[in-house]
């Protein structure tokens, strides 16, 4: 993929980490990811895995702060994020994906309805739904994450899929 189609991809993946549409990422966008996932699965602010997936967006907006806010100012242009994602993904996708691990980790055991530390495409796609993710995509959104097929999706199955997301070309169809 050449650079400037890579540069627009990247500016289109803006918008998934912008959940209120106001033009820059902020720590209230995580919070409000965070808040969408705990009433998805009716899990409240103050339990443990609450207070876990809150501190996991803490972490995961920190870590974008870390690689995209050039001045500082607690606000990621999309300008910023294209500039800071391009410049971090160029060396290696998964260490941006690390970023996000944190918060991915506590959205599973938030998601995770039987407790066995893995998800169901089911599970995963009321994930996807509460962050924002068209409804005619969800369910092959889901299913995508579970990339063995074998019904159960792992911590490391979409650690490489969110690297994927940001790596990969998209079809021109």
């Amino acid at each position: 993929m050449d650079p400037a189609e890579y540069q627009a991809k990247i500016a289109r993946r803006f918008a998934a980490f912008d959940q209120d549409g106001n033009g820059y990422i902020s720590r209230e966008d995580f919070n409000a990811a965070a808040a969408a996932v705990l009433a998805e699965f009716e899990v409240t602010a103050r339990s443990m895995k609450g207070q876990s997936l809150y501190e996991g967006a803490e972490a995961f907006w920190q870590g974008m702060a870390a690689i995209a806010d050039t001045d500082g100012d607690q606000h990621v242009t999309r300008e910023e994020f294209v500039n800071g994602a391009v410049k971090r993904l160029s060396d290696n996708a998964k260490r941006f994906a690390e970023i996000a691990r944190p918060f991915l980790r506590s959205v599973i055991r938030i998601a995770d309805t039987d407790g066995d530390g893995v998800i169901t495409p089911d599970e995963a796609e009321r994930v996807v739904r509460s962050l924002g993710v068209p409804s005619d995509a969800c369910a092959m959104v889901a299913a995508a994450l579970d990339d063995n097929k074998d019904g159960k999706i792992t911590e490391e199955e979409i650690i490489a899929a969110f690297a994927l997301y940001f790596t990969t070309p998209e079809p021109t169809a």
